[in-house]
């Protein structure tokens, strides 16, 4: 499995942490930044981890700010990707399972990194089954993402 990290300053140390997690576990991850608690933009990593995750090149993101709230909104704007904010090992797992989640949204400022780490390796660990009535839910936010491309909007 291919995984993008990134995170804005706020996310920051969560992210250094996630990523010394992944290294140890043998992980193969790219960190897109940042790379230092000075301020940067959010919506400019996420957007960069969303498009490597939508465009195939990684299977997984995780991206951390300070809620986790606007880096999952910029990372959901772009197409294909269902970015899920989680704060329990709970969420995480029925991102996958129910939701076929392929980033994960993580708040420093709400989450205490030990959660944090345990909701990673349920994330990472939980698989989506496949043809089940939640199959037909995730084509159904498809069909709306499409259509509203196709508006231009």
């Amino acid at each position: 499995m291919k995984i993008a990290i990134g995170s804005d300053h706020a996310g920051y140390k969560l992210k250094e942490e996630i990523a010394k997690f992944l290294q140890k576990e043998q992980y193969n991850f790219t960190d897109f930044g940042t790379c230092s608690p000075d301020p940067v933009d959010y919506p400019d990593i996420g957007e960069q981890v969303a498009e490597g995750v939508a465009s195939g090149k990684y299977d997984r993101g995780i991206l951390i700010c300070g809620t986790g709230i606007g880096i999952s909104i910029a990372a959901n704007k772009v197409p294909g990707i269902r970015a899920a904010l989680c704060s329990n090992t709970f969420s995480a797992r029925s991102s996958i399972e129910h939701n076929n989640a392929n980033i994960l949204a993580l708040g420093e400022r709400t989450t205490g990194p030990g959660v944090a780490l345990d909701i990673v390796k349920i994330w990472l660990n939980t698989v989506f089954p496949g043809e089940t009535r939640h199959k037909n839910r995730i084509d159904k936010i498809h069909a709306i993402e499409s259509k509203h491309i196709q508006k231009g909007e």
